[in-house]
């Protein structure tokens, strides 16, 4: 036993030597910048600062280097990370009223009160590989953004005013942190979002996808969906007033969604909601149609046994972390099992054999 252990650990040490020597790859070729990755791959840095519950795009960049550009190993990696980091107290909930907007449009609007704002996106190009990106050289200048800092209301805000909405009750009590605690059912909506929001973004997709095909009867609209930075403040104590300690980036989205009604409920519309850190709309969107879907207790609907109602199911799976340890934990050497599963199966086919011969 000794010795095998011992050539197990000659034989990782090499692994890591030659992941390492792959990670590099062709050293003819320039070795990859983390500013690069931060400034240039910023979907992908964003995608694992959001399912990695913590906002460091130097980290997030260094994490997905690291993992050779696979997300879920950077994910892990920056979650291994953020359990080490001291936690020294909790910011003020963020005012997404006042988020200065890079992009902000909505579906349900044309004339939205604030304007609509297409911002960098890919909705409107045309899925042609742009083979100019592949040429060495300077692009040329680009044109700069023009930078909006006035305060930008919610649509959803407009459509309170005629309580065509269903009011969000805000509590007091602070809700409990999915990083520290783990995950207990059934969740409150708090909690929900939590998981959703560092869930896997291509299995929340697919849950808000099934929504959309039937699965849940969950027909919504875009009330908004905006991206850009806001202002995390923190209470100091000993200061005894609040001050702001930087500015992060968020993806909002607010669905808006038919109710019917019940016997305490006039008919009106309800919320969907998705919150990501940012540029990440694709999983904001989708996080908001399940966040919607998941609400039929608490608004007194039909369950229809949608996938996407099942709240144990959803949240249980969204955590692609935890869905790869698991998963992935099978190919770790499993022989002692393997041999007893062997065995039983040879015990068996010679009682079939010889029942099989007596009955000749």
């Amino acid at each position: 036993m000794y010795v095998a252990v011992k050539g197990g650990d000659t034989a990782i040490d090499n692994a890591h030597a030659w992941l390492a020597e792959e990670r590099r790859g062709d050293l003819d070729v320039a070795e990859l910048s983390l500013d690069q990755i931060r400034e240039q791959l910023a979907l992908a840095v964003n995608r694992v600062m959001a399912e990695g519950s913590l906002y460091d795009p130097d980290l997030a960049a260094l994490a997905i280097k690291q993992a050779r550009g696979d997300l879920i190993e950077a994910i892990f990696l920056i979650r291994a990370y953020r359990t080490t980091l001291p936690r020294f107290g909790g910011s003020e909930p963020v005012e997404t009223d006042k988020m200065a907007c890079d992009r902000r449009i909505s579906a349900t609007f044309k004339d939205a009160p604030g304007g609509q704002v297409l911002g960098p996106t890919f909705d409107y190009t045309h899925r042609l590989l742009d083979f100019k990106l592949a040429a060495d050289g300077d692009i040329g200048d680009v044109p700069q953004a023009e930078a909006r800092d006035q305060d930008t209301p919610h649509i959803m805000d407009f459509l309170d005013r005629e309580d065509l909405v269903q009011s969000e009750p805000v509590g007091d009590e602070t809700p409990p942190d999915l990083t520290r605690t783990p995950l207990e059912l059934p969740a409150d909506r708090a909690l929900r979002l939590q998981s959703l929001t560092r869930g896997d973004e291509g299995f929340i997709l697919g849950m808000a996808y099934s929504t959309q095909r039937g699965y849940a009867r969950n027909h919504a609209f875009v009330a908004e969906l905006r991206i850009g930075t806001v202002a995390v403040e923190m209470d100091i104590p000993e200061l005894g007033f609040t001050i702001e300690i930087g500015e992060i980036t968020l993806t909002e989205c607010e669905t808006v969604n038919q109710f019917k009604g019940s016997k305490t409920e006039p008919p009106q519309f309800t919320r969907g909601y998705g919150l990501v850190f940012g540029m990440t709309e694709r999983k904001a969107i989708s996080m908001a149609l399940v966040d919607r879907a998941l609400r039929w207790k608490e608004l007194g609907e039909d369950n229809v046994g949608a996938p996407a109602q099942d709240e144990e199911f959803v949240l249980y799976h969204a955590d692609n972390i935890q869905a790869t340890g698991f998963l992935e934990h099978i190919k770790l050497p499993h022989y002692v099992d393997f041999q007893a599963e062997l065995e039983l199966i040879r015990k068996l086919r010679r009682e079939a054999q010889g029942l099989q011969e007596a009955a000749e």
